[in-house]
């Protein structure tokens, strides 16, 4: 597969993370259903959630406006390394804090392993 194609996935699969983490409001009836919890809880819950829009958003355009950089220097690679890493922790951590028999989570599962290969692949495919 081409290196532009695999950087496309890679965008593709950021940009899809993004809008599934800015519709967390809506999905989860923010900030009403946070109201069980604390002030901090609640504040660093959606904080986080909207910073890991702005970073899916950052890193699809990454891959989308500098592909070569991505994968022909090092700090490219390190970038497409560090995305590789963040999704296989985010697979390994979902069996740690959301053991949920569900569906809709095993596929959330598997859709952060694929981010884990799609990130990866660039750095394989050299």
């Amino acid at each position: 597969m081409p290196m532009h194609t695999m950087l496309l996935l890679c965008a593709l699969h950021s940009f899809g993370f993004a809008l599934f983490h800015a519709g967390f409001w809506r999905l989860f009836d923010w900030p009403r259903s946070l109201q069980g919890t604390t002030l901090p809880n609640r504040a660093i819950a959606q904080i986080a959630n909207l910073q890991l829009v702005w970073v899916f958003t950052g890193v699809g355009l990454l891959c989308l406006l500098y592909p070569g950089e991505l994968s022909a220097t090092p700090l490219g690679r390190a970038v497409l390394v560090g995305m590789s890493a963040f999704w296989i922790i985010r697979t390994a951590v979902q069996f740690v804090w959301l053991r949920v028999n569900h569906p809709m989570v095993h596929a959330l599962t598997a859709l952060f392993a694929l981010g884990a290969i799609l990130f990866a692949a660039p750095l394989l495919a050299r």
